[in-house]
């Protein structure tokens, strides 16, 4: 039978609890800033309702250890799906733990949302066993409107419009299902890996496309129109009148991509195929690969530094494969400290990804277990 806490402030220690975002009440109290008391005293009505319990004792800075806090039961299972263009990372994550590994199979975007959604929860189910599903993610790689639960505008998506994901995905899987943008569900993830209590922060992932996601007192930032973050389509003047795969003209993706470096090592006369091939050329040396790298890094830092003066985040973290590239991150960063207002870098932490391919698995993991949370504990 479904048990129900008393008190809004009590499904809120639920929710970080079974989102994995705290997993001790110092956690707990930090990320909703409460105090100890107030935070043993909701805890200790959660422990005696067996809403949660707890586990082994973690380890201590000093002073007593502290025991793990978790959901009752919380051995349910969660799917995970990080869809890309040709293919899908999949990972099942017990409720409110870390993920401990994951798998890739290759899809066909063309073939349709129910053909692809069936193929990785058919992936999912063999990769738990016996085990059923709690609750099911996928993180998709273009704007998600949070009203009809489906990709906006998707250019490199054909069949995908106007389709209800989450419900379809739900339907599919026959458990309840969160539908998330990929570069959102990488914000979560990399926010909590580094510092659960940072204000707010941004991911940015520069790999053979750009994406950010944006990160605000612990819960993703959309936008009016669900589409905040979308840097990619930017328009600086080092791109001039270079057409954009957006329809646009002009955008920071034709001049600071991995696909952007491969078009332009191509124009100077270089055969390359990918941007794996790009990052060869770059770690070898090659002069105008190396310098075509710098050139992608001060452009993305360009559009940053000015995210950075209107923002003010406390913490950038930056992913995706051209960050392995030593000239462009350094242009990057030099880009960002060089062209923002002093007061936005003085407590500003640039640093690398943590979570590297996992960081959209482990945000969708936590959007579904906060969903699940919220169904069972609300």
């Amino acid at each position: 039978m479904t048990r129900t806490s008393n008190s809004t402030a009590e499904n809120h220690v639920l929710a970080v609890i079974g989102s994995g975002r705290a997993r001790s009440r110092r956690d707990i109290a930090q990320i909703l800033s409460l105090s100890p008391s107030t935070v043993s005293q909701h805890v200790q009505s959660l422990l005696a309702q067996r809403l949660v319990e707890e586990g082994e004792a973690r380890g201590s800075t000093g002073g007593r250890r502290a025991r793990e806090l978790r959901l009752a039961g919380d051995a349910d299972l969660i799917g995970a799906i990080d869809l890309g263009g040709a293919h899908a990372r999949l990972a099942v994550v017990p409720r409110g733990k870390s993920l401990a590994s994951s798998t890739e199979i290759p899809v066909t975007m063309s073939d349709g949302p129910r053909t692809v959604l069936t193929a990785c929860v058919d992936e999912l189910r063999r990769m738990t066993g016996a085990a059923p599903l709690a609750g099911v993610g996928i993180a998709l790689p273009g704007p998600v409107d949070t009203n009809t639960r489906g990709v906006v505008s998707p250019s490199r998506m054909p069949g995908w419009a106007d389709v209800d994901i989450s419900t379809l995905l739900s339907e599919i899987a026959g458990v309840p299902a969160a539908v998330e943008n990929d570069a959102n569900a990488m914000a979560i993830g990399e926010h909590f890996a580094h510092s659960p209590s940072a204000t707010a922060s941004i991911t940015v992932k520069a790999g053979t496309a750009i994406g950010a996601g944006i990160v605000i007192e612990g819960q993703t930032y959309r936008g009016a129109g669900g589409v905040a973050g979308d840097i990619t389509h930017t328009r600086v003047s080092a791109a001039h009148d270079r057409q954009c795969s957006c329809g646009n003209r002009g955008c920071l993706e034709t001049v600071a991509s991995g696909a952007a470096l491969v078009r332009l090592l191509r124009e100077e006369g270089i055969e390359v195929e990918s941007t794996a091939d790009v990052l060869a050329l770059v770690r070898d040396a090659h002069p105008v690969a190396t310098r075509l790298a710098r050139e992608s890094g001060h452009h993305l830092g360009e559009v940053l530094c000015a995210v950075v003066n209107f923002f003010n985040p406390s913490a950038l973290y930056v992913s995706g494969a051209l960050t392995s590239l030593e000239p462009f991150m350094s242009a990057l960063r030099s880009e960002i400290y060089e062209g923002s207002h002093p007061l936005m870098t003085r407590d500003l932490t640039i640093a690398p990804a943590a979570l590297g391919a996992d960081a959209a698995l482990v945000g969708i993991a936590r959007e579904v277990n906060e969903l699940l949370a919220r169904l069972t504990h609300g």
